[in-house]
């Protein structure tokens, strides 16, 4: 006997879409942040310099994900 089992997808797509888009944001703040803190260690003194640095990066990065979840909702 053989028997096949068939799944459906309902509700809104537009969640998993945002949960894809969500993995290059959270791909991108993790080397953001681990790359300015392997160069604090290395020059303490650039501290300052390297987070403001950070800071702006990660604005950028967050802008992503918003975008992701904006077009989610607008085109569901």
């Amino acid at each position: 006997m053989e028997s096949t089992i068939l799944a459906e997808v309902t509700g809104n797509i537009g969640t998993i879409g945002y949960g894809l888009a969500a993995i290059g944001p959270g791909i991108g703040l993790g080397i953001l942040v681990g790359k300015t803190a392997e160069a604090q260690a290395r020059q303490p003194e650039m501290r300052s310099q390297l987070q403001t640095t950070m800071l702006i990066g990660v604005a950028f990065t967050e802008i992503l994900a918003l975008l992701a979840i904006v077009t989610g909702l607008i085109f569901v």
